[in-house]
This record gives structure tokens, sequence and C-alpha cells, in this order.
């Protein structure tokens, strides 16, 4: 991989001890993948920061890292934490909160906004075009397939070297070529809301690998119908993007075709529910994390009504959306549910809190919850998840 004069420097250590360790992962990453160079990126976007799944052993070499000097180039962002903070801490362990502020406190040092979102993309615009380093597997299905940026799936340790070098190895869905479908889907059947769009996700995950499809029958899908696509493709399978009519003209090359029907949704969907009539302890929406226009919807939907007995409803969000939705996140709480930042129910200890069973309209929550959280699940629509949790 050819290196310009002064990422040889930074190489060699002139730049500081930070600034080489991030040089070699790069390059150690740019020469597996067969890159040329490296090339420089708009923003970085880093997960493993819920202390949950980070654990302890990392911690060290975050403060190593920013006792070094390590500082980010770019604009970088942060994926969720284990809890909110204000709503949720005391329900934990002291040694979990303080364990869980000992990893924030290292990325501030270095410079990481705290935005402790999955959806980076509401937080600030992102051009076509721009080159990308994020590691939040649904943000970057969405960013190469909705908003037609480039970013590979970087891993955390990656996304993290980019970040300290503003520059990331040019290799995958970088590269225009490498962005091209393979395989063509046609959804025979309208879906009819953001659950079945999940449900397809993870119904093409399992059959695609990392191969790049053309969905065909997604004209009337919003960007948060295909928020929840490109979150559950990411969950069970490997590609980094799909195509659809508004932002590829369809090849006439031939490729391989596969039809999916309302049949295989209905399945899949069925498959996800572990739980499909038995009690629940929590409704969660929020995976990945809402929207404005969502929040706004759920405040539509809930308001006049009160929660359901002890039933707990989680609304997760970035506080960038909170706090320009407070008067909905009001008529929200005030029917008795929680909107709740800087977390995701995924990576949080819900199984401290007491929580054996979990509704969602997330496709990604309920193919992921029964390991990460121990939790059975159920799988419905953003209305029948709301029809639950609440009555009036």
């Amino acid at each position: 991989m050819h290196l310009t004069r002064e990422e040889e420097r930074i190489y060699c250590g002139e730049h500081g001890w930070a600034s080489q360790m991030c040089m070699k992962i790069l390059i150690q990453l740019g020469d597996l993948f067969k890159a040329d160079r490296l090339i420089p990126i708009r923003s970085a976007h880093v997960s493993g920061v819920s202390y949950k799944t980070l654990g302890d052993a990392p911690i060290e070499f975050l403060k190593v890292l920013a006792d070094a000097g390590g500082r980010v180039k770019v604009r970088s962002t942060l994926n969720p934490q284990s809890f909110d903070p204000d709503q949720l801490g005391k329900k934990l362990p002291e040694h979990v909160r303080k364990r869980q502020q000992a990893i924030l406190d290292q990325f501030d040092r270095m410079g990481f906004k705290s935005s402790l979102t999955c959806t980076p993309y509401y937080l600030g615009k992102v051009e076509k075009g721009w080159h990308l380093a994020w590691a939040e597997s649904s943000a970057v299905v969405y960013a190469n397939s909705v908003l037609r940026a480039y970013t590979n799936r970087e891993g955390g340790p990656s996304a993290l070297a980019a970040a300290l070098i503003g520059k990331t190895p040019n290799y995958g869905v970088h590269q225009s070529e490498n962005r091209k479908p393979s395989i063509l889907v046609h959804v025979e059947d309208p879906l009819m809301n953001e659950m079945e769009h999940g449900t397809l996700g993870i119904y093409l995950g399992r059959i695609l690998g990392d191969r790049i499809p053309f969905i065909e029958g997604l004209k009337k899908s919003s960007s948060e119908d295909l928020k929840q696509l490109g979150a559950g493709l990411a969950a069970s399978g490997m590609t980094n993007m799909f195509l659809t009519e508004k932002t590829y003209s369809k090849s006439r090359e031939p490729i391989e075709k596969v039809s999916v029907k309302a049949a295989d949704i209905r399945k899949t969907c069925e498959e996800l529910s572990t739980n499909p009539g038995g009690q629940l302890d929590l409704v969660f929406v929020g995976c990945p994390h809402c929207s404005l226009r969502e929040v706004k919807r759920i405040a539509r939907l809930v308001d006049g009504k009160k929660i359901r007995g002890q039933l707990e409803c989680w609304v997760c969000t970035s506080r960038y959306v909170k706090e320009r939705a407070m008067e909905d996140v009001k008529r929200i709480e005030k029917a008795g549910a929680r909107v709740l930042v800087d977390m995701c129910t995924i990576v949080s200890w819900t199984e401290k809190m007491g929580i054996k069973s979990i509704m969602t309209n997330s496709a990604k929550t309920a193919y992921y919850a029964p390991t990460l959280n121990r939790a059975d699940t159920r799988l419905a629509s953003l209305e029948e998840c709301l029809k639950t949790a609440f009555r009036g």
C-alpha cells in the first residue's frame, strides 16, 4: 500500500505513539484487503462504547491512547452506551455506572462528540459521495444505501484509528466498481410497515451473505422503513448496502434473481417471535434510534392514553432528537412511557432490571435480544406495539 511522506512519518512515530499505533492498524487493515492507499474521510463513527459489550480490558488501552495525545482529526461520533444515566442509572450497580463513565471519559479526552447514538446521520447532513469510516452496521448500510455515501463496515478499533488519523484504507465499497448489485430481489407483495421492512432485511441477510442486492418493490418506502431494512440486513448478513429503483438504474446485465413473498416475511416474523402470546415486561421502539418524525408519530398515537399496569415502554432516541422534540416527549411521557437517550436496549443491562420478555417493532432487536438480553421477543408493527402498551 502506497504511503505519502507524511503518512510514513506518522508510521515511524514522528507524530507520537498514539498516531503511530493508529496508522499501524490502518496499514494492517489495508494490506489485508489489498488497498492501494489511504483516503481522507469526512467523519468517523465508533462502536464498542457500551460497557456491557466492551468489558474492562479495552478501558486501559483507551486511557493509554488518550494519555499519549490521541486526538480526533475529523468529526467523530460514538455509538450508544449501556444505559440512560438520568432515568436508568440508579437501577444498576455503582461499579457498572463508574466503568461506563470511565469509557466515555477517555473518548471525551480524545475529542469525540458524546452523541451516543446509532443514527449519526441525524446529527448533521451527510453528502452523497462523502467517504466515511463508520462502525455501526445499521448506520453503514443506511449511509451507503440511502445517503449514497461511501463507508465499509469498520470494526471498533479501525473506526477509532480512522478518527485519530482522518483517513481509511481505500478498498471495498469505497471503490465505485464494488458498489454494483450482484443479485436482483423482487418483493412480490407490498410491505405494510417498518416492521416488515426490518423482517425483509433479516430474511435477505440470511441468504445474501455479503452480496449487494438490487431490491424491486420499495418505491413507496420511507427513509425510516429503509432504516429498518438496513438494520435487519446488517444484523443477519454481511452486505454493506442495497440498491433500489430510487438510487440505481436497473442493470441489463444478467444476474441471479430471487423473489420474496408475503409468506416469507410472515414466516421470518414468526421465527423472530419467541414469545408470541406470553406475558410482557417491556415494549421497546427505537432500534435504530427514532428520528424526529418517528417521535412525533409516537406522540400522536399515545396522546391521551395510559400505560397498562406495570408494563414498561421505552422509546429510544438521541439527545439531539429529544431536545428538538420536547413537546412530543412530554406527551409520550405523560402517557407513562420513557423516552430514553444515550443507550440502546440491545446493549443495555435489561436482565439486571428483571426484563425477561420484550415486544418490539425492530427486527434487529428481535434477532439479538434472545442472546444479548436473555429475553423472549415478540415482533410487531409500531401501531401494534403501542396498542399493546397503552389503553384508552
